[in-house]
C-alpha cells in the first residue's frame, strides 16, 4: 500500500461501548477534535445529545462507573490527547 494510500487520522478517535454506542447513534467510532480527554467527550456529547449526562456528571466529571482509557491506559479529564490517538469510553458492567 502507497503512503498516499493510507489513512492518516487527524482527529482522535472515541470508541463508545455497551449501551452508550446506541445513544450515540448506533455508531461505536467518532473520529473527533480536542486536546484532553474532556473536550472530545464534550464534543461527543454535543453530537449526540441522548449521550448527555451517562458519560460526564454536571460539574464536567467523568462518571465514576464510566472507564476511560487513552491508548490502553486510563484516562483522566486532563489526560492530553493527540491527533490518531484511541480513546476508549466503557461502562462499568454489573450483575449478580
Amino acid at each position: 500500500m502507497s503512503v498516499s494510500a493510507r489513512r492518516i487520522p487527524l482527529m482522535a478517535v472515541v470508541c463508545v461501548r455497551g449501551p452508550l454506542c446506541k445513544l450515540a447513534g448506533g455508531r461505536a467510532e467518532h473520529e473527533l477534535e480536542g486536546a484532553t480527554v474532556l473536550e472530545l467527550l464534550r464534543a461527543l456529547e454535543r453530537g449526540h445529545s441522548d449521550l448527555g449526562g451517562w458519560i460526564l456528571d454536571e460539574r464536567g466529571v467523568i462518571r465514576r462507573h464510566i472507564g476511560v482509557f487513552v491508548n490502553g491506559e486510563r484516562g483522566r479529564e486532563s489526560t492530553a490527547v493527540r491527533a490518531a490517538d484511541r480513546v476508549e469510553v466503557v461502562p462499568a458492567i454489573t450483575g449478580g
